[in-house]
């Protein structure tokens, strides 16, 4: 029996009921159907429209079907095409009469659209969790990184030696963007559809804010129609989450290239690494390159539910049952890769000799010998231009010995100039606040805390269905 066989004589067609349902995926809906219906009883009570008796029957029968669920022991039957169904017709199966009440003044419209915001609550602030964890780590292993430096790259080319905790610490602030984008979306989407009902509210004596105001949401909708047909919020998570994949995806390429033989800079950890069926000497980064794979498919999620969104007249649309699939896998894809990249970071070996051997290029120090040339008074543009006569002759060999040595050499530079060159050395001149050198890299750090610190606290603990 569907919920609106009394307008037609005939059952549905099975083709057109195996197309449409959506239980399969809208299971995880449940919790939140639930509780959205808890207060829709109470709001029917307040209204008058359910006696005391009828309330407490249905609230009753609501939490035998919460533990059922909870337990995996609810039997779902053929025409239970969602999860709203499923809910209702247990409802009425324990109820009776009073179960058949549950719907009135409501719509699976306003019904889903208060699921699906209740279950964003929760969500994005998991992820938001679980990006922090993963920035827990990066900070450790900066800390734990001291006076490690390694070349710092432009165009993939070395460019100056920056610290390793600089380094790390910038995939930190990237991720740190994603939380507050997280959380400012979770912010925006804290408003109650239940009681717009199918598109222009009800004639029946509803509370929709009193109903908002329980299920914890900090406002109710301004506009039924808008309220019903919204789902701005489903997009404007896939893109925060999308994004972070994207940031996910740089961190894993960074790993895949580490830990290459060419480069050297990292050691897996064999937990997060694995091996060929064919090649026995192989040690693979396939929790990187996952990471690295799954942006492509957010990217796609958010390509496509814009796509289905932007020619949607006012204002329910069966069309919006498409937004869910593609917010469900984009929440679960990143709940798995976060920790496995966090595991995947905390377990690593920083090889920092071989850092150390690729930044002590005499080349990288080549801007420090433009700005002493500076510091002497002469155009950047100038002092420029001669250290890179000096660097293309060392390179071609026409100078005749080292870049130290025609450092040394140049009536401009001289000696002192020349120890610049020497290891170690040019990655202590970063001073500017924010910069790569020790000093601004130690009040970052700080910085960076305090950040987590405000993130943590702007999370709070999650709310559950």
């Amino acid at each position: 029996m569907t919920l609106w066989q009394g307008r037609f004589e005939g059952r549905p067609d099975e083709g057109l009921l195996a197309f449409s349902a959506s239980l399969s995926f809208d299971q995880r809906l449940a919790a939140d159907d639930v509780a959205g219906s808890r207060a829709h009883v109470r709001g029917l009570g307040r209204a008058g429209v359910l006696d005391d008796d009828e309330v407490a029957a249905v609230l009753a029968a609501l939490d035998q079907v919460g533990d059922e669920l909870a337990a995996g022991e609810l039997t779902f039957v053929p025409d239970d095409e969602d999860i709203h169904t499923a809910v209702e017709r247990r409802v009425t199966e324990l109820a009776g009469p009073a179960g058949a009440k549950l719907h009135t003044g409501r719509s699976r419209n306003d019904q889903v659209a208060t699921d699906l915001r209740l279950w964003c609550k929760r969500e994005l602030a998991a992820v938001a969790q679980a990006v922090m964890a993963l920035q827990d780590v990066l900070l450790d292993r900066a800390v734990g990184a001291g006076d490690a430096y390694l070349p710092g790259y432009t165009h993939l080319q070395r460019a100056q030696p920056v610290l390793v905790a600089h380094h790390l610490l910038a995939h930190g602030w990237a991720l740190a963007r994603d939380v507050d984008r997280l959380l400012d979306a979770r912010r925006r989407l804290d408003v109650s559809p239940l009681g717009a009902g199918a598109l222009a509210g009800s004639s029946l004596a509803l509370d929709p804010e009193g109903v908002a105001a329980e299920l914890g949401f900090g406002a109710a909708f301004d506009n039924s129609l808008d309220a019903v047909s919204d789902r701005d919020f489903v997009a404007e998570a896939l893109f925060a989450l999308a994004l972070l994949g994207v940031h996910l995806s740089r961190l894993g390429e960074e790993v895949v290239l580490w830990s290459s033989d060419e480069v050297g800079f990292l050691g897996l950890d064999d937990a997060f690494a694995t091996g060929s069926s064919m090649l026995p000497q192989k040690k693979n980064p396939d929790v990187a390159e996952l990471a690295r794979a799954k942006a492509g498919r957010l990217i796609g999620h958010l390509s496509g539910v814009l796509a289905t969104l932007k020619s949607l007249p006012l204002a329910y649309n069966r069309d919006l049952q498409e937004t869910q699939e593609p917010l469900f896998d984009a929440v679960d894809q990143l709940r798995l890769a976060l920790p496995a990249l966090a595991g995947l970071l905390a377990s690593a070996t920083l090889r920092t000799d071989a850092m150390a051997r690729a930044a002590d290029s005499p080349a990288a120090a080549a801007v420090d010998l433009a700005e002493y040339l500076v510091s002497a008074g002469m155009p950047f543009r100038q002092a420029h231009g001669v250290v890179g006569g000096l660097v293309r002759r060392w390179l071609d060999g026409s100078g005749g010995g080292d870049l130290a040595e025609l450092v040394a050499a140049h009536p401009d530079l001289g000696p002192e100039a020349a120890a610049l060159l020497r290891p170690g050395v040019a990655v202590t001149r970063r001073t500017t606040p924010g910069g790569a050198g020790p000093r601004p890299v130690a009040a970052q750090m700080e910085r960076f805390r305090r950040r987590l610190a405000e993130d943590r606290q702007r999370i709070g603990a999650p709310p559950t269905p």
